[in-house]
């Protein structure tokens, strides 16, 4: 996490959807402008449990698998360089709240405005518009399309 002395820190949620890649590129441009740093910040959860006996899990694995695919991400989306100071959280829990968490004290945070939810994500409503309702700080939602 980005160190309080900082002037500002956009944070900003990094889930492998176009919107998700946009809005990573957004964020750093913001603070490149504003003079501050990113901090990118990936939530990742162990595949859903149904029936009498949960399948074999292994969090080490999937953790790994996480940390890697949002390194691929970051380097996709960016580069190698970054012309801010960019710092990467990978949170194993729930997207909407590990970004909440994520954004208190920041100046701001950044979201695509869709994820790789589909009917699930529906029913529950999606992570940006939950971002954009309880969020202590201003919320920017990115769409897929928008170019940076």
């Amino acid at each position: 996490m980005a160190s309080s002395d900082s002037a500002h820190r956009v944070v900003v949620g990094v889930g492998g959807s176009p919107s998700s890649q946009a809005a990573l590129r957004w964020a750093v441009r913001h603070a490149a402008l504003i003079g501050g740093s990113v901090e990118a910040v990936c939530a990742w959860e162990l595949p859903g449990m149904y029936g009498w006996s949960a399948p074999a899990a292994d969090a080490d694995l999937d953790e790994e698998v996480a940390r890697d695919r949002f390194g691929e991400e970051i380097r996709t989306v960016l580069g190698e360089q970054t012309p801010v100071e960019l710092q990467k959280r990978l949170v194993r829990g729930n997207p909407t709240e590990v970004l909440l968490a994520a954004a208190n004290g920041a100046d701001a945070l950044v979201v695509g405005s869709r994820g790789r939810g589909g009917f699930v994500s529906a029913l529950l409503g999606s992570v940006s518009q939950q971002c954009a309702q309880h969020a202590t700080c201003p919320v920017v939602i990115v769409r897929p399309d928008t170019d940076v």
